[in-house]
């Protein structure tokens, strides 16, 4: 299915963004949405936790970066972490990628693992320019009307001069 976003480019300005995340999210695999799981939660009006479900991986097989609005957590457990003969295998410890777009002024605080659960603090940052701001109102003094200042061109001056 293909949205057609003509008619918001139109009136919109800057909203490109939009369409490509909507694009993406049309596109993107339903096989990578499902491991590992994930919570986001709102924990305040502009704070937010992400936590992610990772048994059996330790903060060295987990790499998270910020890159161009996009928060990219990937992790790899190595081959030589088995001790023994697996007979049955119900913990996923798969190499794995997940990326979430995140909106403008999103700032990503620490991420911590602990007891399988990898928690990530993220936080809407609105910039100083962006927050509404009142703007003093100031008495004005009327101003004094200026007569109109008639300039003559130098060749009918010197004409009036002359005669």
């Amino acid at each position: 299915m293909t949205y057609d976003f003509a008619p918001l480019f139109r009136t919109a300005i800057g909203f490109d963004r939009l369409a490509r995340l909507v694009d993406t999210a049309a596109n993107a695999a339903p096989t990578s949405a499902s491991y590992p799981p994930y919570n986001i939660e709102k924990t305040g009006d502009s704070d937010y936790t992400l936590t992610m479900a990772l048994a059996g991986f330790v903060p060295d097989d987990v790499e998270v970066t910020l890159a161009d609005n996009n928060l990219i957590i990937k992790g790899s457990v190595p081959q030589n972490a088995r001790h023994g003969e697996l007979l049955h295998r119900g913990i996923a410890t798969r190499a794995f990628e997940r990326r979430f777009v995140l909106a403008d002024h999103i700032e990503i605080g620490e991420a911590e693992l602990n007891n399988g659960l990898l928690t990530i603090s993220v936080k809407r940052v609105t910039p100083e320019a962006l927050k509404p701001r009142r703007i003093p109102v100031t008495l004005g003094q009327p101003k004094a009307k200026e007569e109109p200042k008639i300039e003559h061109d130098g060749a009918a001056r010197d004409a009036v001069q002359a005669a």
